[in-house]
């Protein structure tokens, strides 16, 4: 869970440009069909009545946004604070003190849910001391209708409830909140449109997430984000290397390149392309010097995308590549279309390709039907594979999803002793395979500055592990030498080994 916190304070040429355009619109005329323009229209007129509220209080309005979940959830968050900005609203960090609280919700597990349900609760008392407030539900967890069903009876204070099909549409949202003084809801159970070229606050001026593609077909039988995120759909690849190019021009250095499977991105475009060649015209921007992409299935990760990460100056040292279980017999349970033997081969391949890449995973123990003998299984993968970290976690029952229904669930206490298991063989081998870089010189992409030591940097070298290092804030955004001395388990400990311009 992460409130977000925006890292510059300028207003790029982006921000200069909506509001020229916001500038030609009329709100006497009808909002226009057409996206995006429907949208500044409503950011427009959003301004408005945010602007008439706060003369009416004698403050500014304020908002929180409050992400839980993955990285594509990261990126829509940071849409909602564009938007949000564009609107008139100023960012407070403390959901208690806000004059707008967003949650942008997962649904992976069912325990995220009641941690929202639980945030709203402590938000019901603030906000019948503060009536004006606003609260605004989206993201994956208001996709399902139990949910939507749940919010409708008791949280009747909640002010606005969308999910993920329709972010862009948040302006129009506020703005028919603020008109009708009532509960909005606005649920699409699919779509095949995108919108993207709407506005967007970074929470890094030198780095960013890129969507490529939304939604997956793979339906594993544990996973609800097919579900609630929808069928795959690729973005037009002029469209992703013109936002990278503007991006560039504003000073990113490094881009995440977002989608639920990235290897499957193109196949639905009316001129497919794969992700590879994708890859190798993003690596023609100039300025560009980092590409990082995530997160990649193993059942369609193909030899072309092999070459282009072999030969490729960008493309960091760092995939992540999910097992989920080590036992055949259990991958096909949870349907995920390939072997124990087809996933170390390509390991193999992918190693003699890229020898000093970094591969980190993620496992989960306890799947119905796990027997003590699949359980070996996985533990002998992470012992060929030697991960340098895993994201391991006990099977946990995910309603409306195929395998919760599954016969053979197993014992909690047999989940958590394998758990145990695992996470101490993977500690182990993650402090072995982190180690080999002491002494060596590596390239760190300088991040902010250290969260307990304000003389210390920390940054990101290629294969994604944390390096701390002392320096001051003007390295902030620059990729820099720096010599590694200690190796403290999952982050370095170094020093700049030069002057940087």
């Amino acid at each position: 869970m992460e409130t977000y916190r925006k890292g510059r304070n300028i207003m790029s040429d982006q921000n200069q440009k909506i509001n020229e355009f916001l500038e030609t619109m009329d709100l006497n005329e009808p909002a226009p069909a057409e996206e995006p323009a429907r949208q500044f229209y409503f950011i427009k007129k959003a301004r408005m009545l945010v602007a008439k509220q706060e003369a009416q209080l004698g403050h500014p309005l304020t908002f929180c946004v409050t992400t839980f979940g993955c990285q594509m959830n990261a990126r829509d968050s940071e849409k909602l604070v564009g938007i949000l900005e564009q609107i008139g609203y100023k960012e407070e960090a403390e959901e208690e003190k806000a004059d707008f609280v967003i949650f942008n919700t997962c649904t992976v597990r069912e325990n995220a849910n009641q941690r929202v349900y639980g945030r709203l609760g402590q938000l019901s008392r603030i906000k019948k001391r503060n009536p004006h407030m606003l609260i605004g539900l989206c993201g994956c967890m208001m996709q399902e209708p139990e949910v939507v069903e749940k919010l409708k009876k008791s949280y009747r204070f909640v002010d606005l409830i969308f999910g993920t099909h329709n972010i862009y549409k948040f302006a129009e949202l506020i703005a028919t909140r603020l008109e009708s003084n009532r509960m909005v809801i606005d649920i699409w159970k699919d779509t095949d449109k995108i919108v993207e070229d709407l506005p967007s606050e970074r929470k890094y001026p030198f780095k960013s997430g890129v969507n490529i593609m939304f939604g997956c077909n793979n339906f594993c039988s544990y996973c609800i984000v097919p579900y609630v995120r929808g069928r795959e759909r690729s973005r037009n690849p002029k469209d992703i290397i013109r936002e990278i190019e503007m991006l560039v021009a504003d000073g990113v250095v490094e881009v995440m390149l977002l989608g639920q499977n990235v290897n499957s991105y193109g196949k639905n475009l009316d001129e497919p392309m794969t992700f590879a060649q994708l890859l190798t015209e993003i690596e023609k921007i100039e300025g560009l010097e980092r590409i990082r992409f995530m997160t990649s299935h193993p059942k369609d990760l193909s030899d072309e995308l092999i070459e282009v990460m072999g030969r490729s100056k960008k493309i960091c040292k760092h995939l992540h590549l999910p097992v989920q279980s080590g036992s055949t017999r259990i991958l096909e349970k949870m349907n995920r279309r390939y072997t124990k033997e087809q996933y170390l081969d390509l390991v193999e391949r992918i190693r003699r390709a890229v020898p000093d890449i970094s591969l980190t995973t993620d496992i989960i123990v306890g799947f119905p039907g796990e027997t003590e003998e699949d359980f070996l299984e996985t533990m002998d993968v992470v012992k060929k594979v030697r991960y340098d970290s895993a994201f391991t976690f006990q099977y946990s029952k995910r309603t409306g999803t195929p395998a919760a229904v599954m016969e053979d669930q197993v014992p909690a206490d047999v989940v958590t002793d394998r758990f145990n298991r695992l996470l101490k063989e993977v500690q182990q081998i993650s402090a072995e395979t982190c180690s080999v870089y002491k002494d060596t010189i590596q390239e760190v992409l300088v991040e902010q500055q250290n969260d307990h030591d304000p003389h210390l940097m920390t940054g990101r070298m290629s294969n994604n592990l944390l390096v701390h290092f002392p320096g001051d804030l003007s390295l902030i955004g620059k990729i820099v030498p720096v010599a590694l001395k200690e190796c403290r388990g999952f982050y370095y400990i170094g020093e700049i080994t030069e002057s940087v311009q």
